[in-house]
This record gives structure tokens, sequence and C-alpha cells, in this order.
């Protein structure tokens, strides 16, 4: 018997390590409903809805932020400008900060993803799901590789971004009703943090920081217009809310076109930029000396522990403790981080190698003087561009590869 329990245990395992609808049985909080697929939205969401002046079938845009563990869900007002109808706090997600670049590296994907009515699974094993896409146009473009990456019910993940079923159950009306209102394509932004001038300082050592400033170029421009940014690749790189010439087009590989930003935009983010420009300056001098570690998953699953042994009989269930409690603000003397020099020359810490607790990853860690990594914290303030052209980014939006027409709430 004990043999067989220990089977079982190892085949939901595995089944849950490539998030791929493999598992036969996966459930966590599920509704008691007699249709999931056509279930409505519940009463208090209406209500919301109607009070913010919204269609219930207007378009809607899902925003991640993996630290916070939070997944929001916006929706277009009749001035097309988009307004949050509900925050629900991640049940899982794997790995640490930073995008997926491979198959197997259990991150949870970060970058800008289209998402249309063949992404909806209703017949899921997970309960409901939406693929989210990846790899899309930049991660191809990239050489970035992994498949079935979703969001799902079940409270369980490797790779997915995981909710509970009720939550699911919420998030797949939001999308079907968005869908049967004309909307076609559901606008994922998947972030590391809210890209705010102190977090973008507080992670400022991180590996992935020069990535993580082309991702704020579109959380800038939606902070501005709140609207969805209309998302290309070229020169494997992300360009948001650009206009090109008649006849050209923006090839993932290729050289980007003559692009310019629209005259409006460009004033909004003038302004937007001026007021980041000095909250990361007095975010720096908080921030000075001092480096943030990102937990690793087992460090975030220790915070949750207790509540995985009550719901041991749940094979399924492995809920992901907050990255943003699990990590701390270290003194940068006291640690001996492993360095890398990107592109751009400028140092920066990499996280993944570095732990203070014991982890493995940490005995590849490179020793470095206390000076050296200090000199990582006057880094050049970043201001968000309208035309973002800087190295290494990640993930972009683009639309499956029919998306050359702006969507329509688009006012420029």
């Amino acid at each position: 018997m004990r043999l067989t329990s220990t089977a079982l245990v190892l085949i939901f395992a595995a089944a849950l390590a490539g998030c791929n609808d493999a598992l036969e049985s996966a459930a966590y909080d599920t509704p008691k409903v007699s249709n999931k697929v056509a279930q409505p939205l519940p009463a208090r969401l209406i209500a919301e809805i109607q009070k913010k002046g919204m269609d219930r079938n207007s378009p809607i845009m899902i925003r991640i932020f993996k630290e916070e563990g939070k997944l929001e869900v916006w929706k277009a007002k009749t001035n097309s400008r988009f307004d949050k109808v509900v925050e629900y706090d991640i049940c899982a997600w794997s790995g640490r900060l930073g995008p997926k670049v491979k198959e197997g590296d259990r991150q949870a994907p970060e970058g800008f993803y289209p998402l249309t009515p063949y992404h909806l699974n209703p017949n899921s094993k997970y309960f409901l799901a939406i693929n989210t896409g990846y790899p899309n146009q930049f991660d191809r473009a990239n050489g970035r590789s992994g498949s079935h990456l979703m969001i799902h019910g079940a409270c369980s993940s490797s790779g997915c971004y995981s909710m509970t079923d009720a939550q699911m159950l919420e998030i797949y009306a939001f999308a079907r009703d968005a869908f049967k209102g004309g909307q076609q394509a559901v606008q994922l932004q998947a972030f590391p943090f809210r890209m705010t001038a102190e977090n973008m300082a507080r992670h400022r050592h991180s590996q992935h920081y020069d990535f993580w400033k082309t991702l704020k170029v579109g959380y800038d421009h939606f902070e501005v217009t709140k609207r969805p940014p209309e998302v290309n690749v070229c020169e494997k790189k992300y360009v948001f809310n650009q206009t090109a010439p008649a006849g050209s087009s923006f090839n993932p590989q290729g050289a980007c076109p003559a692009i310019s930003t629209p005259a409006a935009l460009s004033v909004a983010l003038n302004g937007y930029n001026e007021a980041y420009d000095a909250a990361y300056s007095k975010a720096l001098k908080k921030y000075d000396g001092k480096i943030w570690y990102d937990p690793t998953e087992a460090e975030r699953k220790a915070l949750v522990a207790d509540l995985r042994k009550s719901r041991s009989h749940d094979l399924a269930f492995a809920p992901t403790g907050s990255a943003l409690k699990a990590g701390k603000l270290l003194d940068i003397n006291d640690v001996a981080p492993a360095m890398s020099t990107p592109a751009n020359g400028t140092a920066a810490v990499n996280q993944m190698a570095t732990n203070p607790n014991g982890d493995p990853q940490a005995q590849a860690a490179q020793p470095q003087t206390a000076a050296t990594a200090a000199a990582a914290a006057t880094a050049a303030v970043p201001v968000p561009q309208p035309n973002p052209l800087a190295p290494a980014p990640q993930s972009a939006q683009a639309a499956p590869e029919a998306a050359q027409k702006k969507p329509f709430w688009k006012l420029w």
C-alpha cells in the first residue's frame, strides 16, 4: 500500500512538473457549479463593473506581479481607458524573479503576451486554464523555449501561474465575456514587481535589471495612457506604441523600420519620466549600500508549510509563499555576490547565485570585494524611453502573427 501511495505521488508530481494539463485529477476550492465554462460573473463583480461605468462585455487586460503574488483584471470604460476591477492573490508560481528562458527551468514567464479565444482551455485538468502564449515572437527571436505555460486552477505550479479554482472561474468568465464583446486579443502583462522607482532601485543589482528596464517602458506607457500598449518586436527587442511608415513592417529578427512616438504620448511620458527620475534618485539614497536578496522557491514555500500540511491529502495543492515576505534587504558589505557583466558593461549582481542562507547555487558564486559590489549601486538613473531599443529584452506581446491591426480601443 505504501508503495502504491508513493507511486501516485510521483505520478502527480511528474504531471505538475510540465504544467501541461496531464494531471488526471486536480482540484482545490472547486466551486459547485453546473457549467463552469458558462458560469456568469458573481453579483459583486457585476456591481463593480456597473459602478465604474463599464459594459459587461467590454475589453479586459490582465496584469501579474510575481513578487507581490497578485493578478489584476482591468476593464475598458466607455472612454476607452481601463480601470482595475478586481485583484487576486496568486496561489502558486514557481522559480524566482526573472524571465523564462528554456524548457524545464521552472520559471514563470515575464513579458507581454496576447491571449485569444484559442488560448482558453475549458477542458483543462486544472479545472480551467488560459494558455499564456509563451513563447511569443520575442521569445522565439531570442531562442527562448518552453510550452504549456498556463494561468490555471488547482493551486500548484511548475512554470505556470496557478490560482484557486474559485478564482479561475472568475478570470475565465472575464475573458469569455470580453471575447463575446468582440475583443480579439486580451493583453497579459507579466512583471516581476510593480515597476515603481523604489522597486527598480531595490532590484538594481539583479542580473535581470536590463531586461526589466525594457519591460518598464511598456509598464510606463500603460500607467500614462491607461490603455494596453501596442507591442511589436524588431531587432529582437520590444517596441511599444511606435508608428512606422506605410508599407513597412516589424520583423522580430530584422532591423526596425523608421519608427516614431505619437507627439501626445511623448509629451505625457516626459512629465512622467521627470517625476520618476526624482523618485529614483531618492530611492537610491534609501538603498545605498544595500542589496535585495531574492528568495528561492523553497524559502517561499517555507512561509506556507503549515498550510500545506493541513491539506496533505490534496496531492495537487502546493501553494507558494510571498517573495516579498521571504526576501530581505542585506548590507552589501556582508555578501559576496557573483558578478556578471552585461553587454552594456555595467556590473550587475547575479541574484540566482547569491544566497546567504546556504542555497547550493551560492557555491557557484565568485567572491568580489565590497567596493566592486557597491559600484553597481551608482548605475545611471534608468529613464524609460518612448523608443525602447535597449539591449537584452525578454518576451514581447505581438498578437498571434495576425495582429498588425491596432486594437479597436486605441485612439491615438
